[in-house]
């Protein structure tokens, strides 16, 4: 079970507007800007986020009910901050990885022990 709802909730209202303002410039982490699906509104959310080939791959803590992750999916792209960079992201896809293989060997730790075993694809492109 990834990481409780009510935890995302207070992140987003608390600590995410601290890390946004980093996230985009640690190792390990991205800003994604993505847009509301309804609503159409711009966001940031800072997440983890690891280059992977020719695209990203961004650990779901929060599982695949993440609204950034449903926005990205629902809009079929998003732009992400890494290193300082912005990038256009495409093709985003739901993959699962129970042993989380991808990723660093103490970040697959945390998300095998919290049992986020689902995670992001996107292809960086040109825009």
């Amino acid at each position: 079970m990834p990481l409780p709802r009510s935890l995302a909730r207070a992140n987003r209202v608390g600590l995410n507007r601290v890390v946004v303002r980093v996230a985009g410039y640690l190792p390990g982490f991205a800003v994604v800007h993505h847009r509301g699906r309804r609503s159409g509104r711009t966001y940031r959310t800072p997440v983890n986020a690891f280059r992977i080939g020719n695209g990203y791959r961004f650990a779901l803590t929060y599982g695949t009910d993440s609204d950034w992750a449903r926005n990205v999916l629902a809009a079929g792209e998003c732009d992400i901050t890494v290193r300082g960079r912005v990038l256009h992201l495409v093709e985003p896809r739901l993959e699962v990885d129970r042993g989380a293989r991808w990723a660093p060997a103490p970040v697959a730790l945390v998300l095998r022990r919290i049992g986020a075993d689902t995670y992001l694809q996107c292809r960086v492109t040109e825009r």
